[in-house]
């Protein structure tokens, strides 16, 4: 067994069947690097007795740490606390403090506990609790064999209301790495031409610092990781701000919005949208974020032809002589945006999402974007051939990001767009 290894076993048939995506595994484990530890070994079974007591008696051999996520819940599939206690050769006992969580937790809502919901009390023999803050089920941790168990529910909001004291736990009992690790928040460049600039660029990469991509969408996660706090980690940091900076949007968990929210907050402007094809999805990424009040004046969405006139004053000739997907079209949209929300900048988007409606001068996937200002107005075309939903993200994060670039004045366009736009 090594000192510091950290096993994770997941349960559930709706994990085996596709009906749920595990995104638990991936929570854990980003909470667990901030401590400088990782799962060195993941494991998912289904609601199978005998498959899961093996997978537990195994991980007692070569674990230090095993988290176990999912099958705390009230019913007869909900087997975790069952077979631990039968790996650990003892019996299931009535825990008062998680009886007493239960109940209260039934009576914050109104409800009598029955005898499903009392079945989350009865906890291996010898089992500490692990709080749960939102649901009914409490988590327990136990020793088997030298390995700690700590079990946690399979609902992800749960789940992250737990793991600081999953974490605390593990640290108490292993130690906490002194790792040190930034994440940056970027859009409109792919992992390849973020490394490739990086291979190009004649300063060398210290062999201390380690570089990691996480593909989102619509942004691009980029982390350093050092075994501490060094001027390497900051070395490292400016040489990417040298390289991509205009692509890097933030900290942490920042999302676009969150950071044309910054800008538009930290300048005292607000802004307005003016949607078509993306049907208000770039209104709603906005107010999506805490404190858009302040910032977000109007969002319209304007899909038929007609409320293009009505609403926003498109003219109705340009409209049947250029067509809803123009420049001419989004350049009208937008103005009529700003005078109408009286907003200090805005964004019109009019495209083609398709599957149907394309031709071979306008294909499925063609955009035309306006954005800026009533007196510093830009337009672009691009043709993003994709899906529609993609399609819809894309032109919706390039229009919030469009923005924060003219407010911030950035380079007009990402990597992404310029190479594409014509």
């Amino acid at each position: 067994m090594t000192h510091t290894d950290i096993h994770l076993l997941l349960t559930g048939d709706e994990l085996m069947s596709g009906d749920t995506v595990d995104s638990n595994s991936s929570m854990i484990a980003q909470s667990l690097s901030a401590y400088g530890h990782s799962v060195v070994e993941k494991v998912t079974l289904g609601d199978d007795r005998t498959r899961l007591i093996r997978a537990l008696e195994r991980a007692a051999g070569v674990a230090r740490i095993l988290i176990m996520n999912g099958g705390l819940g009230p019913t007869q599939d909900d087997l975790t606390a069952e077979l631990v206690a039968a790996a650990a050769g003892t019996e299931l006992v009535l825990h008062p403090e998680a009886d007493r969580h239960v109940r209260e937790w039934c009576a914050a809502r109104g409800i009598e506990p029955n005898e499903a919901n009392l079945k989350q009390a009865w906890l291996p023999a010898g089992a500490s609790i692990i709080a749960n803050p939102r649901g009914s089920a409490v988590g327990f941790a136990i020793e088997l064999g030298g390995t700690l168990i700590l079990t946690t529910p399979g609902v992800p909001g749960e789940l992250r209301a737990m793991l600081p004291e999953v974490c605390e736990r593990i640290v108490a009992a292993i130690g906490g790495g002194q790792s040190h690790r930034v994440r940056l928040q970027t859009f409109g460049i792919g992992e390849s031409t973020a490394q490739a600039r990086l291979d190009e660029d004649a300063e060398p990469w210290p062999e201390s610092v380690t570089l990691g991509f996480r593909a989102g969408m619509p942004q691009l996660e980029i982390k350093l990781s050092a075994d501490s706090e060094s001027v390497e980690v900051d070395q490292c940091r400016q040489t990417l701000e040298r390289l991509i900076g205009d692509h890097i949007i933030g900290e942490d968990d920042m999302t676009l919005a969150g950071a044309l929210q910054q800008v538009l907050r930290e300048q005292g402007k607000k802004m307005v949208t003016a949607e078509s094809c993306t049907g208000g999805l770039i209104a709603a990424m906005m107010t999506a974020e805490p404190g858009s009040s302040a910032v977000f004046e109007a969002g319209f969405v304007t899909y038929a032809n007609s409320i293009k006139h009505s609403i926003l004053g498109v003219d109705q000739q340009t409209l049947e002589s250029e067509g809803a997907v123009s420049e001419p079209v989004v350049r009208q949209m937008l103005s009529g945006a700003l005078e109408r929300s009286g907003a200090d900048i805005g964004v019109a988007v009019s495209g083609i999402a398709g599957p149907d409606g394309g031709t071979e001068e306008k294909p499925v996937g063609t955009v035309w974007l306006a954005w800026g200002t009533a007196d510093d107005m830009h337009t672009l075309q691009t043709v993003l051939p994709t899906d529609r939903a993609m399609f819809q993200k894309l032109v919706a994060a390039a229009g919030l990001d469009l923005i924060r670039r003219q407010l911030l004045g950035l380079p007009k366009l990402p990597h992404y767009f310029s190479r594409r736009a014509i």
